[in-house]
């Protein structure tokens, strides 16, 4: 493994560790400032409403399950395709539910660190749902 796989799967684990403990300023120092995220059956999402959603994440707990299923480096690009599985748990009670799916995340090199740039975000509830 090279030292940029390294770096992105860092990224990554530091993406998950931050979104658990909903440390929203960590996660955005993590996406370039044109990030566009592309979700199931919403318009994309810019980082102005990336931040806004992740504001609205503290009302609940994840535990974030990860498993890289690959990572494809070609110069200062990347990509990324991860299998997660997220239970999540309002904070205030309330039944869990538990989502899963994949996501592909598209990577840049800049100033010498990874960034995310796209991210296809295909998690829904598990059994199909929505």
């Amino acid at each position: 493994m090279n030292g940029d796989e390294q770096a992105i799967r860092a990224l990554i684990a530091t993406w998950i560790c931050a979104t658990e403990a909903a440390d929203n300023e960590r996660v955005l120092t993590l996406i370039a400032d044109e990030v566009i995220f592309l979700t199931p059956g919403a318009p994309p999402m810019r980082k102005p409403e990336f931040a806004a959603a992740q504001s609205a994440m503290q009302e609940v707990q994840l535990r974030i399950s990860s498993e890289i299923q690959e990572i494809k480096i070609l110069g200062e690009w990347a990509y990324c395709w991860n299998r997660l599985t997220i239970p999540v748990t309002p904070r205030s009670g309330g039944s869990p539910v538990t989502r899963a799916g994949d996501s592909l995340s598209i990577l840049q090199k800049k100033s010498g660190a990874w960034l995310v740039v796209r991210d296809a975000n295909m998690v829904t509830l598990a059994g199909g749902s929505r």
